[in-house]
């Protein structure tokens, strides 16, 4: 069974509680996976807007709040271009997400980054206010 490294779990900490409990369920499918980011600073998040990897500078992504609103993750071991393998995770935590109780998602909503239609971003995973 796959297990968070030090690091994941140290990046996951940063990050809002349902997504917490939402990727220690997650990892539980089998499905191995690594926490590549969650709260981003100011020049960590500009960094990231100017190398294209974000549409947003700081402190407008969801990685600026803290806890972190956001979290990227990737399928282990990681390769970028395989997109199939970013989808495949993504039914694997829409699922758990999908089975988790109201009171875990704590009024939340969740997106992922691979189902927007101008930018795929295929490791963010996101948060949303429930309304």
């Amino acid at each position: 069974m796959p297990n968070f490294s030090k690091k994941s779990l140290e990046i996951l900490s940063t990050c809002e509680l349902p997504l917490q409990v939402l990727m220690r369920l997650a990892i539980q499918s089998g499905q191995d996976f690594s926490i590549i980011c969650g709260h981003r600073g100011e020049e960590e998040q500009n960094e990231a807007f100017a190398q294209g990897h974000s549409k947003l500078r700081y402190p407008k992504s969801k990685h600026n709040t803290s806890p972190s609103q956001a979290v990227d993750i990737a399928p282990y071991p990681i390769d970028f271009s395989d997109i199939q393998r970013f989808k495949k995770l993504s039914v694997i935590i829409k699922d758990t997400w999908s089975k988790m109780s109201e009171i875990e998602k704590a009024g939340w909503e969740l997106q992922w980054g691979g189902d927007w239609k101008t930018f795929r971003d295929y490791p963010h995973w996101e948060l949303r206010k429930n309304e």
